[in-house]
């Protein structure tokens, strides 16, 4: 599998089938095959504010449990995982600390085109890698995340930079920082491979990272 397998994904149910084929094999082949680098530059922005975070962080589209594994190595005590396949859920789940601890607190089967479960305002914090990189997951799923945010919660959100002109984050993100959800943010220009990827094709890729507080 490879991601231009992901990128075609247009439904909830093509995710599921794509990463239930996937989920064994894909740390080993968008990391250390095609040199993707996009879950390293979200948790570096997020633990660059640990000391101001009291509380767990939520990793929206956790997969197979590489962002959470690097926040748990910076220092950030308490990770959940959301993720719509079951395989990379369990995936995550093997992930160790380096003291043989569970990376993740909570795994939960979550669908981002829905109301999640989860109580409003349990979350000091809220990443995301490779959730809106492509697909069917647009601008809307982002009311679900303010929604479980407390307030002042900070967020390290990567959008792929087509992705997030032709979905229209701009202009939801204008809308959620005029209506009071969110603080203005900040957007991160980063590259989403490394310089050595094997993915000559995908080498100019770009990601926007969003950084910004919730602010409801």
């Amino acid at each position: 599998m490879t991601v231009d397998d992901a990128y075609a994904v247009s439904t909830p149910a093509d995710s599921v089938r794509l990463y239930r084929e996937w989920a064994e094999t894909y740390d080993s082949d968008l990391v250390e095959r095609d040199g993707y680098v996009v879950y390293l530059r979200v948790a570096e922005i997020l633990l660059r504010q640990r000391s101001r975070i009291n509380g767990a962080i939520l990793d929206v589209g956790c997969g197979s449990g590489l962002v959470g594994a690097k926040l748990r190595e910076g220092g950030i005590e308490v990770v959940d995982g959301i993720d719509i396949s079951p395989q990379m859920l369990l995936e995550a789940s093997k992930k160790k600390t380096k003291d043989n601890f569970p990376v993740y607190r909570n795994l939960i089967t979550a669908d981002l085109t829905k109301r999640l479960a989860i109580p409003e305002g349990q979350y000091a914090g809220l990443i995301s890698a490779g959730t809106f990189t492509h697909g069917h997951l647009g601008p809307d799923s982002l009311d679900e995340l303010w929604r479980v945010a407390a307030p002042g919660a900070f967020c390290s959100i990567g959008i792929r930079s087509t992705h997030y002109v032709s979905m229209g984050f701009s202009e939801k993100l204008s809308v959620d920082v005029a209506e009071g959800k969110i603080m203005k943010p900040d957007l991160v220009e980063i590259n989403m491979y490394s310089a050595q990827t094997s993915k000559t094709e995908r080498a100019g890729d770009k990601a926007l990272i969003v950084v910004c507080q919730v602010e409801r």
